[in-house]
């Protein structure tokens, strides 16, 4: 047994300072949440009074009761075109997660129609990009509640060109085993009647569905057809003519329930609650108090495993070798995985380490957590001549090339190429997560006005002229807010950089459910086909 000792101390004013400080970063992120959940639900009387479900009670039906639910990116776009992310906050006008239908984990999509009838926009184009791709990564079944007004006309160029790609997945999925449901709960035009079109099983609701390439308004304009929206593309013409769809559902909990039968009639995989095991000897609600918010305030990463992993157990790996990058093996739950942490900047020391320990995890078949703090590499002349760029890139071929599950959680700075190193969006990890601390640039802002400052007065000196010191004071202050506004966890979460803003409590919860969604969806084995199920 290696278990942690913890040195933190409760009553210190340091701990109270960060537990509060963290305490209101969280209830900024909860109380954007709560906007996005309001805003849907504002839709209330409206849904109600066409005898409908809102968007996020649909979900609530669909999943299993009581089973946990990871919802993925709330607060995607958020400060974004019209959201503007103080009142209007519409987390991309979409809800997606994973959660358990009918016993199976299985990712769910929906249209949050509650919000602007559910208009796709730039930003829930890319969430909905993300989620197929963790869907397809994880061999997961993926069940939409679709329900769209069509494509924001006034942004199309942001998202016409990309958005095709999801109907490319759909198409990707079915061909590779992965059984797409689609629960038709209103309209779904132009390219969302594709989005159903493209679905293994689709439910419509009788009287509401309504699937075609052009609606009325646009069939007159473009033919000057006058059509009713049943006639063209209704339910019970879909069911019994066309062969859009499969089931026919006299209301939305109807076609949930058929959903819910879909999936359970499959043969697919159910999973088992995981046997319970020891957890961490320190609360988790004493990571508010001993992680500092602000960034240039170091702490001891092992504070931070010890209240996420089973007993404390941690065993070091090369403990005294490159010290500020922390490396060794844990459990959570009883899953045994392979954690990599930030003491400090990264040197040629903590580079090779880190790469060799990813080498023996994949060894191994070990999952890899990455607790991503870091400033950076060490820079200077004895990390240049200690061989920081060649060991830094070691370290970077090691983590896009590890063939093990990856699960990032940000958890303070991630600046530079140390957020690469530390399995950074760009690299992969199957889940990325971020506390609401995080900090996400290319480096701190004051070091981006100070280069740049140094820049123009050896540029002066060049040409032999005096800089100008006061327009470089304003530059300095500029860039400064620019980088504190653009390093924010909001910034990063709005254009899903992360996939959702997580309370520190909920850690060891959220990386439990990652590791479980890669473990058997690496041993899941679909049976593939040359191409996606065809409507015939």
């Amino acid at each position: 047994m290696a278990s942690i000792e913890s040195m933190a101390i409760a009553e210190s004013e340091a701990f109270k300072h960060n537990r509060a400080t963290h305490l209101e970063l969280i209830g900024d992120f909860r109380a954007l949440e709560a906007k996005v959940l309001a805003a849907s639900a504002r839709a209330g009387p409206k849904f109600a009074k066409r005898g409908q479900l809102l968007p996020r009670d649909r979900v609530a039906l669909l999943l299993d009761r009581d089973a946990p639910f990871l919802e993925l990116s709330t607060l995607a776009g958020i400060g974004m075109h019209d959201d503007d992310g103080v009142e209007n906050v519409y987390g991309g006008g979409v809800i997606a997660g994973i959660g358990f239908v009918s016993g199976v984990r299985a990712m769910v999509f929906a249209s949050d129609a509650g919000i602007k009838g559910g208009a796709a926009h730039p930003m829930g184009i890319k969430k909905q990009l993300r989620v197929q791709d963790i869907a397809i990564e994880n061999k997961l079944p993926y069940i939409q509640l679709v329900e769209s007004a069509g494509a924001n006309l006034n942004l199309q160029a942001e998202m016409f060109v990309e958005g095709g790609r999801t109907f490319a997945n759909l198409s990707r999925m079915s061909a590779l085993g992965l059984p797409t449901i689609t629960v038709v709960h209103g309209s779904s035009t132009a390219g969302g009647a594709y989005q159903v079109g493209l679905s293994d099983y689709v439910i419509m609701i009788r009287g509401r569905s309504k699937v075609f390439l052009a609606g009325p308004p646009l069939l007159k304009a473009a033919t000057g057809e006058i059509a009713r929206d049943e006639d063209l593309g209704g339910a019970e013409l879909h069911t019994r003519m066309t062969g859009v769809g499969d089931y026919l559902a006299e209301s939305d909990a109807d076609g949930l329930r058929q959903a819910r039968e879909v999936l359970a009639k499959l043969r697919w995989d159910r999973c088992l609650p995981a046997p319970a095991k020891p957890g961490p000897r320190y609360d988790s609600e004493e990571l508010l108090g001993i992680v500092s918010p602000d960034y240039r305030k170091p702490y001891d990463v092992h504070e931070v495993i010890a209240r996420i992993v089973d007993d404390s157990d941690f065993t070091a790996f090369k403990a005294e070798y490159g010290p500020q990058t922390v490396c060794g093996h844990a459990r959570i739950e009883g899953r045994e995985l392979g954690i990599i942490g930030n003491n400090g900047p990264i040197d040629a020391q903590g580079a090779t380490k880190a790469a060799q320990f990813i080498q023996l995890c994949c060894q191994s078949r070990t999952p890899l957590l990455f607790l991503q703090n870091t400033t950076g590499f060490m820079v200077g002349v004895e990390a240049e001549t200690s061989g920081i760029v060649k060991h830094g890139s070691k370290l970077i071929q090691a983590v896009t090339n590890a063939s093990v599950p990856k699960v990032t959680i940000q958890i303070g700075a991630s600046f530079g190429a140390g957020a690469y190193a530390m399995c950074g969006r760009a690299f992969g990890p199957r889940f990325i997560f971020s506390w609401p601390n995080n900090r996400l640039s290319v480096m701190g802002g004051e070091q981006a006005a100070k280069v740049l400052t140094i820049v123009a007065e050896d540029g002066a000196a060049a040409r032999g002229v005096e800089p100008d010191h006061a327009g470089l004071a304003a530059m300095s202050e500029k860039l400064i807010a620019q980088y504190e506004r653009e390093g924010e966890a909001l910034f990063a979460t709005a254009r899903l950089w992360d996939d959702g803003i997580i309370d520190p409590r909920d850690t060891r919860r959220v990386v439990v459910f990652c590791l479980d969604t890669c473990t058997e969806g690496d041993a899941r084995e679909p049976a593939r086909n040359n191409f996606g199920i065809a409507r015939l």
